[in-house]
């Protein structure tokens, strides 16, 4: 877990260093759109945190689909080991033995 830690104030002090070095003043146009005097590290650093959000969301949807398949399945499983009749049998007798 402490490692875990490390890592993150490792990033999180690279991104500071970063923001700090990278504060020279550029504009933004976007079609219509402008902006002056924007930091290029606010840029770039918006642009990374968009990118992550497009690619997150849907990989998150992903998951949730398949982990509602997996409960589903799950589900049916124990649904099909529990079938009525079954139950009165003795552990590891076969209902075909004599």
């Amino acid at each position: 877990m402490v490692f875990k830690y490390i890592i993150v104030a490792t990033i999180a002090a690279s991104i500071t260093l970063f923001a700090l070095q990278n504060n020279a003043p550029t504009s933004v146009r976007f079609l219509f759109w402008q902006l002056d005097a924007v930091p290029l590290a606010t840029i770039m650093l918006v642009s990374v945190g968009l990118g992550v959000v497009l690619v997150g969301v849907p990989l998150l949807v992903e998951r949730w689909r398949l982990r509602s398949r997996l409960r589903a399945l799950e589900s049916r499983l124990s649904a099909a080991e529990t079938v009525p009749g079954e139950q009165d049998s003795a552990p590891g007798s076969s209902p075909f033995s004599p």
